[in-house]
C-alpha cells in the first residue's frame, strides 16, 4: 500500500502539524498557492514531491511549477490542478482515479462517476472559520479511500482548538 500525503494553499506557512500529518508519506501532492520555494523543500525532505502552481505563486521560483500535473501511484492516476474550475478534461475519458485540487480552501472529498475528486483544503493561514486540514490517499494496486484530516493547530484560540476529526471516501478499482 502506498501513502500519498495531500496539501494546499500553504501560502508560504508550512505548520508543523501538517509536517507532523505528512510524515511516513511516499509521495507529497501539493495542490499549489504554494507561496515559495522554500515549502516545497521542506516537504521534499520528507518525501518526493509534485506540485502545482497556484493563482498567488509569483515569481521566478513559481515559473518552474506547472499549472497541472500527472502521476501515476501503483495503478491509479491521479491528475493535479489547484482551481477545479479550470479542470481541461474530462476525467473519466482521460483515465484518471482522483483528481486532486486547493483553491477554495475547503477540503472536500467526492466521487462522480468512478473518479475521487479531493481537496486538502487549506494547511496555511486560517482563511474565514474553514478549518485547517490536510489529506491522504491510500493506494493499494488500483483501489484507493481518501481521507481529509482537520489539524488541531497550536495558533487557535482555546474556544476554536478541535481533535483530529477525519471524513473517508473510497473509490474502489
Amino acid at each position: 500500500m502506498s501513502r500519498v500525503g495531500l496539501i494546499s494553499d500553504t501560502h508560504g506557512l508550512l505548520r508543523p502539524e501538517a509536517m507532523a500529518f505528512l510524515r511516513g508519506s511516499d509521495v507529497i501532492v501539493h495542490a499549489g498557492d504554494i507561496g515559495n520555494a522554500a515549502v516545497l523543500t521542506e516537504l521534499a525532505a520528507i518525501a518526493p514531491v509534485t506540485a502545482v502552481r497556484g493563482n498567488n505563486d509569483k515569481g521566478p521560483w513559481a515559473e518552474t511549477v506547472r499549472e497541472t500535473e500527472v502521476l501515476q501511484v501503483g495503478q491509479v492516476c491521479i491528475y493535479v490542478v489547484h482551481d477545479i474550475a479550470e479542470l481541461d478534461r474530462d476525467p473519466v475519458a482521460a483515465g484518471f482515479h482522483v483528481v486532486v485540487s486547493g483553491h477554495s480552501h475547503k477540503p472536500s472529498v467526492k466521487e462522480r462517476k468512478g473518479v475521487l475528486y479531493v481537496n486538502p483544503g487549506s494547511s496555511g493561514p486560517r482563511r474565514f472559520k474553514l478549518p485547517v486540514a490536510v489529506a491522504e490517499l491510500l493506494v493499494n494496486g488500483n483501489s484507493v479511500r481518501a481521507k481529509v484530516v482537520e489539524l488541531d493547530v497550536e495558533s487557535q484560540p482555546p474556544l476554536e482548538r478541535r481533535r483530529l476529526t477525519t471524513r473517508r471516501h473510497s473509490r474502489r478499482g
